[in-house]
């Protein structure tokens, strides 16, 4: 990370925290309020299936405010259908954060297959304002955009969705209430113990 960090100062970048979550119609538990001696019950409808798959891009730099940018992809279990995000998603991801942010950005990413495949690296060495960093293996406490889904999770917590269109509409739009709040990136990146700012060379 120390690596990114001096990349992204020099070439005045941001750095931009990729990770991919997923959500069924089976939601998150969480505590809730009821009656003294009431259980409380969430009733989910047993009809259909689904699952919506999030792609989120948390782009940081010092001196301004988080941005989070994402994808979604709606599973309805139809025969023929995408089971998960191509480097095509990512590409169009990546492009459109460079043009929102208008700046190069540095990737941080983990070691997915579709993030480390030929096509992939083919279109990371095209663009010239995007440099890529893979993160070590199973170290999830270093991407600040975990936070983003345990945000997420909390804010649909024992939701009651009818039917896999109901549940993408809430996902995105808890996704944009978060969008809303860019202090919260900060948040987000402190809970891993990590700053933006690059460690000076030891003398």
């Amino acid at each position: 990370m120390a690596v990114g960090k001096r990349s992204a100062a020099a070439q005045r970048a941001w750095i931009c925290f990729e990770d991919e979550a997923g959500q069924t119609l089976r939601p998150p538990k969480a505590r809730t309020w009821a009656r003294r001696g009431h259980t409380p019950v969430v009733t989910v409808t047993g009809k259909g299936s689904g699952r919506v798959s999030i792609a989120g891009l948390l782009c940081l730099k010092a001196g301004h405010r988080g941005r989070l940018m994402f994808r979604t992809l709606t599973h309805r279990g139809r025969k023929g259908e995408p089971s998960s995000f191509t480097e095509a998603d990512y590409i169009a991801l990546l492009d459109t954060a460079h043009q929102r942010l208008d700046a190069p950005i540095v990737l941080v990413w983990d070691n997915l297959n579709t993030h480390v495949s030929k096509a992939m690296r083919d279109f990371i060495n095209g663009r010239d304002w995007l440099t890529a960093i893979r993160l070590p293996a199973y170290a999830p406490d270093l991407n600040p955009t975990e936070g983003v889904w345990s945000n997420l999770k909390r804010g649909i917590a024992n939701l009651t969705a009818h039917g896999v269109d109901h549940l993408a509409r809430t996902v995105k739009r808890r996704l944009r209430q978060i969008q809303n709040q860019p202090d919260l990136a900060a948040g987000f990146l402190a809970q891993t113990g990590m700053t933006l700012e690059p460690e000076l060379p030891r003398t």
